[in-house]
């Protein structure tokens, strides 16, 4: 019996499955949360299903969270999608179920679970939710909302298919989630658009990216300079990407202050790998995007001293 068929196993003996993401979710974390909350509530109607995690309004285009009472967790089975180690699971109930599943496409780095279904070659987690389906397609439906909420996974996690994890497989996969009902240009568009503090935030980041000499590049956000644009840290990830737009730029930190001080670390890279940075600093993730966190600014300074070396060592 291989991984899938455990999974679907174990599916089918759960009254009540609750499905969980990871903590300051993007489009790749709800949609393969949902899309698999979709396929076994029409594949299993007689079974509860529940998401859980914190209501984000940015992304209720895709699916709405559900709030349950502890007592929901008793006897349940717990699958936690798009999530690399156990401290980003929101909701902090995930392990008070019967049984716990990870499923995920990050590097493996801090296991977790009694079943673990894990390909860091898939472009995203709902690419791989869409491969579980149709491993069992005789035996599971997957319905128009679910399509909509996976193709809005990967294009998330794709860059709308420009990121190097976009395959020949992954273009299939969005083509049959289209022939399903999902609209890949309404959901490009959506996931494009942006609200006005951020793009104003957007000519900030161009007017103020430090750019060494080597190519590595980094933007310090203070809390003052987001309170400046009414924005969060939760407001800041569309701004991730654009460092990359720039041809001096080969890989990129994005520091944004927390209220304690700290700093939240986005760590993105054109070719060389930077998630062994990221481990270094209390983080991880794919070799080309990864976060981390920086404790003061003494380790800003070390991870931008790194990002310039890693870029250094490895100029043509």
């Amino acid at each position: 019996m291989n991984v899938q068929e455990e999974i679907l196993e174990k599916i089918k003996k759960y009254q009540k499955i609750i499905i969980h993401r990871h903590q300051r979710p993007d489009p790749d974390a709800i949609g393969s949360q949902m899309g698999l909350a979709e396929i076994l509530k029409v594949s299993f109607p007689t079974k509860e299903i529940f998401m859980v995690g914190k209501k984000i309004p940015g992304f209720a285009w895709i699916g709405e969270m559900d709030e349950i009472d502890n007592e929901v967790f008793d006897d349940a089975l717990v699958i936690v999608t798009d999530t690399a180690n156990a401290p980003r699971i929101d909701d902090r109930r995930f392990d008070q179920g019967d049984m716990l599943i990870k499923i995920d496409h990050h590097p493996n780095d801090e296991p977790y679970g009694d079943i673990m279904l894990v390909k860091t070659e898939a472009s995203s987690c709902s690419e791989i939710i869409y491969d579980f389906y149709h491993h069992f397609k005789d035996e599971l439906t997957l319905p128009q909302n679910a399509a909509h909420a996976l193709l809005a996974g990967i294009i998330g996690d794709t860059g709308r298919y420009l990121y190097p994890a976009t395959t020949a497989h992954t273009m299939k996969v969005a083509a049959a989630l289209m022939e399903l009902g999902a609209d890949n240009s309404k959901i490009g568009q959506q996931e494009n658009e942006m609200p006005l503090p951020v793009a104003r935030l957007s000519a900030y980041v161009y007017e103020n990216l430090e750019i060494m000499s080597h190519g590595a590049a980094y933007l310090i956000l203070t809390t003052e300079i987001l309170d400046k644009f009414d924005l969060k840290d939760s407001g800041t990830s569309g701004i991730v990407p654009l460092p990359g737009q720039i041809s001096d730029v080969v890989s990129w930190a994005i520091f944004v202050q927390q209220d304690d001080k700290s700093y939240r670390v986005r760590l993105r890279s054109k070719g060389e790998p930077i998630n062994e940075i990221a481990k270094l600093h209390d983080g991880g993730g794919h070799p080309l995007a990864s976060g981390a966190k920086a404790k003061d600014d003494e380790e800003v300074k070390e991870i931008i001293t790194q990002l310039d070396q890693l870029t250094k060592e490895n100029e043509v």
